[in-house]
């Protein structure tokens, strides 16, 4: 414990006097201190914590399921087809360039990972309380496994989307190869959501309560069901302060060649999803001693 501990805590040496053997050393692990003292290298030290954390969320999801894993196809698909009557066929939603059932799940791709993203991460700590009580390892490791699981159901629920392009007989250009730096984005606004709402959640445990209500309005406030081309030009740049409309615009610009989303709105997304996860890994880092009483 201690060769892992050191790049993230201060260790302090007492001598304690046992009984036939004279003095031996006892280390005593305390959080660092610091407003900017994030530790994060310890991240690197508990990868094999992280990992077994990611593997332990995806057995406990599909264990025991008729179906398996294609509940990570099935929600995506059955909430296009919902969209496609509602919004494509009641309301007459139509986008440019690119059938609606494929516009829609190209968005929602990105937002499925987002919404699993934020909620896993947001309830993360609550949920390993006892995992917490008892054994001392980096509890930023608990939030980021719950993000970074739901990149299995992305993995999955994108091979539909291939098979959807090939039946519309849609070939993405150059453009696909910025998927990633898209995925990223997705992945980065959860982490830094997920981290203020799960150190939250444990001091306050009625945010645990709000997560589903935040990520149903953030649903809506996003362009999945429709384009962004609807939003009134003078709210157009609020509108674009939510990260997730980058998402969603890079990921049709990528694979469906729509216009993508401009430079200009992408690089403040970019800054405002940077600043919120800073805040948030410092605040998670000072509420992080007190997470074993409290959870």
């Amino acid at each position: 414990m201690t060769r892992h501990a050191a790049p993230f805590q201060q260790l302090r040496t007492l001598p304690v006097t046992v009984p036939g053997n004279g003095q031996r050393p006892t280390v005593i692990i305390q959080p660092s201190r610091g407003l900017l003292r994030l530790d994060l290298a310890a991240l690197w030290h508990y990868r094999e914590l992280l990992y077994f954390l990611i593997w332990r969320d995806v057995k406990i999801r599909y264990k025991q399921t008729a179906i398996g894993v294609a509940w990570a196809i099935l929600q995506p698909l059955l909430t296009m087809v919902l969209f496609a009557v509602v919004f494509g066929r009641f309301v007459g939603v139509s986008p440019e360039g690119a059938p609606y059932t494929v516009f829609t799940y190209a968005a929602l791709l990105p937002w499925y990972y987002f919404a699993q993203a934020v909620t896993e991460s947001g309830r993360s700590l609550v949920g390993d309380a006892a995992l917490i009580r008892k054994v001392y390892f980096p509890r930023l490791v608990i939030p980021l496994a719950a993000a970074l699981r739901p990149l299995v159901d992305f993995a999955f629920s994108f091979l539909v989307l291939i098979a959807l392009l090939a039946w519309f007989g849609i070939r993405p250009s150059w453009p696909v190869l910025a998927l990633p730096v898209f995925v990223a984005l997705a992945l980065l606004t959860a982490l830094a959501t997920g981290l203020w709402l799960s150190a939250l959640n444990v001091r306050y445990r009625d945010v645990g309560h709000t997560i589903p209500f935040l990520t149903q309005l953030w649903l809506f406030a996003s362009p999945v069901a429709y384009p962004v081309s609807l939003v009134p030009d003078a709210w157009r740049f609020v509108y674009s302060l939510n990260p997730m409309v980058g998402v969603i615009e890079g990921f049709r610009w990528a694979l469906l060649g729509q216009s993508g989303p401009l430079p200009s709105a992408l690089a403040v997304n970019a800054a405002l999803v940077l600043v919120v996860l800073f805040t948030g890994l410092v605040y998670f880092r000072r509420t992080e001693r007190t997470f074993a009483d409290l959870v």
